[in-house]
């Protein structure tokens, strides 16, 4: 029998629930149960593909091309369960889909309504696409009291009710701020958190506290009194120094008992060394290197999260710790690189849209090129990289891409076909925006010598994609006579996929992203080698 999860929260946002829902998926998961986990978002946008990384920070791509909420990066990272188009779902599409089937006359001339219509749709969501899982955790996005998210809360109310409650579970997560003047914790905002709740018909089984300090045994009793739950079933959820410690402190403070316990589950005791392992690497590192990030969006870090993650991977895999060096590529159209990048031992120029910043960027590819320093260029980044070369060894002073403009020497242009398994995909510059990019995984074969085959260890990689533009392959024989090799292409031969300096020390541009299928226990083999170089890079300064 699959059980469901259902996860909220309450009093402010960011307490961080994709957290606590990859950590309780990793903890059930090391008892030996399959997990799924999903995000159901409140906003009003068919997916995030479109939104402003300041607002929402990065766009997590899953291999069946869906762009989605940044959380599913957490859930695969925890688990290293592969997530899918149906693990994330939205009220834009729901109403659209809604919409659509009202268009088609599928409610035979019914009056639509969001109950039970949109609910139904909601419900139909969180139980589509289930196999074997033992269980599906389902994260409801927001906070509880938003009017966005009250048709997720009334659907899954009514899913406990149809499923049974031996099938259905209700944890809260809220915040016990602390107050200095009073020094003390205080518990009203969780106890107003779950009326609000109880307002819309859920009372919750379990509470997740967010504190950065201890929660004393009395006033854990007193929320489990007003909140009406077993005291036990009030979980602390401390502030820790590495998310890496967080299912190991859950699993300290009992999070995983709770769960087999409410629904009658008799299972082992977790095995979680490789989460200690984790952190002991993290905690006890045996040397540190420093990697300048030169990005657009570095004013909001959740921009480039999946991104962090894969820097650190590389440093667990190598024992270092990887500090990170965030610059806005702004900085280098008006001040030179060299007091900003002297200091670091790697440079990773990442994705990004438009134009500001692309100049600093390409100065920042000069600088490591020019330099030697080990340089990781990641789709718009390794655009940038294959632009600086055009520019000051291929002869081509006024190459650019067609996406800043019409230009001369086309070296990035829009992608207006290519295939995806055995069809034909077509896009033109005046198509809509959101979903039509390359999304997903597509195959890359290596070329034979390589420093990216010697990486992988293999011939063919399957990799994820988030773009519309490409590297031109008209300009492919300038570029390789400048000493620019290009030791990927997508299987057709039509698609440059990673471009390499054999002469560099570590010089690699690749046009997907490596950094979302990299996880603490298994590090992208890309990352583990630009680290590795890094630390070489260390001892030469």
């Amino acid at each position: 029998m699959t059980r469901f999860i259902f996860i909220t929260g309450g009093v402010v946002s960011s307490l961080g629930k994709g957290l606590a829902s990859a950590a309780l998926g990793a903890c059930l998961q090391a008892r030996g149960f399959k997990v799924r986990l999903r995000k159901l978002d409140p906003y009003l946008n068919v997916d995030p593909g479109t939104m402003s990384p300041y607002q929402h920070g990065e766009v997590y791509v899953t291999d069946d091309g869906a762009e989605t909420d940044l959380d599913l990066g957490h859930y695969e990272r925890f688990t290293g369960v592969a997530s899918r188009k149906s693990d994330n779902i939205t009220t834009g599409r729901i109403y659209s889909d809604v919409i659509a089937r009202e268009r088609r006359g599928d409610y035979l001339g019914a009056t639509v309504q969001v109950i039970p219509h949109v609910t139904n749709a909601i419900k139909e969501f969180v139980k589509s696409d289930v196999t074997d899982e033992d269980f599906i955790l389902c994260e409801i996005g927001g906070t509880v009291g938003d009017i966005e998210s009250l048709p997720f809360l009334e659907a899954i109310r009514q899913l406990a009710n149809e499923l049974g409650r031996e099938a259905t579970m209700f944890i809260h997560l809220t915040l016990l701020p602390y107050i200095p003047s009073a020094g003390e914790l205080k518990t009203k905002p969780t106890q107003h958190s779950v009326k609000e709740l109880l307002s819309v018909g859920i009372q919750p089984d379990l509470l997740m506290c967010r504190s950065d300090r201890d929660i004393p045994e009395g006033e854990r009793r007193k929320i489990a009194l007003f909140c009406n739950v077993r005291g036990e079933a009030v979980i602390p959820a401390l502030d820790v120094d590495t998310i890496y410690q967080v299912p190991i402190s859950y699993h300290e403070q009992g999070l995983d008992e709770q769960v087999c316990r409410h629904f009658g589950i008799e299972s082992k005791e977790p095995n979680l060394d490789r989460w200690v392992n984790i952190v002991e690497r993290v905690r006890q590192p045996e040397g540190e290197v420093t990697i300048a990030v030169v990005g657009k969006y570095t004013s909001l870090l959740d921009s480039y999260k999946s991104l962090a993650e894969a820097l650190t991977h590389g440093g667990i895999a190598n024992n270092v710790r990887v500090r990170l060096n965030w610059i806005d590529s702004q900085i280098f159209e008006r001040e030179d690189a060299v007091q900003h990048l002297e200091p670091c031992h790697g440079i990773l120029v990442p994705g990004g849209f438009g134009e500001r910043g692309a100049l600093g960027k390409v100065e920042a590819v000069k600088f490591a090129r020019e330099r030697r320093v080990p340089y990781f260029g990641i789709c718009f980044g390794m655009q940038m990289a294959v632009i600086e070369t055009a520019r000051n060894l291929a002869g081509l002073a006024k190459a650019s891409s067609t996406e800043f403009g019409p230009c001369e020497e086309p070296v990035v242009g829009l992608m207006t076909e290519w295939l995806k398994g055995n069809a034909l995909e077509k896009r033109n510059a005046s198509g809509d925006l959101g979903g039509t990019l390359r999304l997903g995984a597509y195959d890359c074969d290596l070329k034979a010598g390589s420093r990216v085959r010697e990486i992988y260890g293999s011939d063919r990689i399957s990799e994820r994609h988030r773009h519309r533009y490409e590297v031109n392959m008209d300009y492919r024989e300038k570029l390789e006579a400048a000493g620019l090799t290009f030791s990927g292409l997508s299987p057709d031969g039509v698609l440059p996929e990673i471009v390499e300096y054999s002469d560099h020390p570590w010089f690699i541009g690749v046009q997907f992203h490596p950094e979302l299928k990299s996880k603490p226990f298994d590090p992208h083999p890309l990352f583990t080698s630009f680290i590795e170089a890094a630390v070489r890079q260390s001892r030469l300064v």
